[in-house]
């Protein structure tokens, strides 16, 4: 089973950023360590709004954090 189409770059962002803990940017964007684990696994889509935070708590725009990955067009069909 794949996760969501939803590609992320945290655990890089988090490694230039000092090499953030989990637990500390959990602590930022008012979620779990758990959520964190599961969003850079691609185990879980994370809301638009803590997509948001995410991205804010790192001094991003959304678009460095996230990609939407569409698939091909003949998985579509």
């Amino acid at each position: 089973m794949t996760g969501p189409p939803i590609v992320n770059n945290i655990r890089r962002l988090r490694f230039d950023a000092g090499e953030m803990t989990q637990q500390t940017l959990a602590d930022e964007v008012g979620v779990t360590r758990q959520t964190i684990i599961a969003i850079e696994s691609r185990k879980y889509a994370p809301s638009l709004e803590l997509a948001f935070r995410i991205a804010y708590a790192f001094g991003q725009p959304l678009e460095a954090v996230f990609e939407y990955e569409a698939p091909s067009r003949s998985a579509r069909r």
